[in-house]
């Protein structure tokens, strides 16, 4: 005797049949959401205080709504989910406008702010401590830590200065450092067992 199973549609394949309730889903989630047009649009006219404004904010939470749809529960109050969705991008809004608001604040006061340089740094002198432990370290490495540390150059401009390699430049910066501050920590010792 042979099973019967449930017909099947002339095509229809086993993906299409598994997805057809789901897509019944989303278009019972869609028409719940355009029935609920009304209201969210009086929401983001009290939000805004702007026809405008409240427009763009309604299509952003339609937008955002659509794409997380997946996020949504089934059998949930889904007018609360999507006025929670339209108050979340509210604010993200808000949040932006001030952060642009700031930036033009800043910009208001020298508009070529933000295409000039930060002033260099001009370090006048070193203490004496620091000059005679500098002093004291090899030349080579000296002379990098000079170059880079104190008057600010870039490995490379550091590098043709003194006709080596940036990798060298790099090493000797390492080492001229590490001598530097055990220098430095030997001469706060003896400072402090003097005392």
């Amino acid at each position: 005797m042979l099973e019967t199973s449930t017909p099947v549609a002339p095509f229809q394949t086993q993906e299409s049949r598994s997805t057809a309730p789901a897509s019944h889903a989303a278009e019972e989630f869609r028409a719940q959401l355009a029935s609920l047009s009304g209201a969210l649009d009086s929401r983001a006219l009290r939000l805004t205080r702007n026809p405008v404004e409240a427009q763009d904010l309604v299509q952003e939470t339609w937008m955002r709504a659509l794409r997380f749809e997946d996020s949504y529960q089934a059998g949930t109050n889904l007018k609360a989910w999507l006025n929670q969705v339209l108050f979340s991008v509210f604010v993200t809004r808000c949040r932006k406008l001030k952060r642009e608001r700031r930036a033009l604040d800043s910009l208001g006061t020298d508009p070529c702010a933000w295409t000039q340089r930060d002033p260099e740094p001009v370090v006048k002198s070193l203490s004496r401590s620091v000059q005679s432990a500098l002093d004291s370290i090899p030349s080579q490495f000296a002379s990098a830590v000079t170059l880079v540390d104190i008057e600010e150059k870039s490995y490379k401009d550091a590098a043709s200065q003194l006709g080596v390699p940036v990798g060298t430049v790099m090493s000797r910066l390492f080492r001229g450092r590490r001598l530097l501050a055990g220098m430095l920590d030997d001469g706060r010792e003896q400072t402090l067992c003097a005392a």
